[in-house]
């Protein structure tokens, strides 16, 4: 299994990116928790990596910590959560926020996660409570620092782009980056906002 990538940011599409690893390109999906951080293309970027292997397709994600990598591998263990739900949890969450949510059982910030219904809340809650000591251990990240992030050409195109396939419906996407829109923001940043916006509804 591919365990980490370290190369050069060659596009991102949230909640794709392109990692250019001595000439060859990994298509790679991540959480927008993992965006923020991201440099400007073309410069250096490591990520820890998760591969998913379907019967169309072999799909690898991945992760600014290993943290949050160790989150998303716990998720998918989770009875009825897929790589979709486990991303749009992490995109909608910190690490710290979503532990927080599971020791303390309160299941309105997962229902609050497009894709992420009352049950499947309580069922995340009863099978990971206890696995967050484990999850909560932050031995194993760092060794990777990343620049500040660039901000793109359409921020708003791409922001719109990437909610939609975090599962929220066109209008509200709409909606929510009116709420978050001030001229100069980055495509993360509109993300950001608007994923805040939706938590508060």
């Amino acid at each position: 299994m591919i365990g980490f990538l370290k190369g050069r940011l060659a596009a991102k599409h949230p909640p794709s990116l392109l990692l250019d690893v001595n000439g060859v390109g990994y298509e790679l999906e991540a959480p927008m928790s993992t965006f923020y951080d991201l440099p400007a293309a073309g410069e250096a970027l490591a990520l820890y990596t998760h591969l998913v292997v379907r019967e169309d397709a072999h799909v690898l994600y991945g992760f600014a910590t290993e943290s949050e990598r160790r989150v998303f591998r716990g998720l998918l263990k989770v009875s009825g959560v897929g790589p979709k739900i486990a991303l749009g949890i992490l995109s909608g969450a910190s690490v710290e926020d979503f532990l927080r949510t599971i020791e303390t059982e309160d299941a309105t910030l997962l229902t609050r996660i497009p894709g992420v219904g009352r049950k499947t809340a309580e069922r995340v809650i009863i099978e990971m409570r206890d696995s967050v000591k484990k999850l909560s251990n932050p031995g194993l990240d760092g060794g990777v620092e990343f620049p500040a992030p660039g901000a793109p050409a359409s921020a708003q195109s791409e922001a719109h782009a990437a909610l939609v396939a975090l599962g929220y419906k066109p209008p509200e996407v709409t909606r929510l980056l009116k709420a978050a829109d001030e001229p100069g923001l980055s495509t993360t940043e509109l993300i950001r906002r608007a994923l805040k916006a939706a938590a508060k509804v």
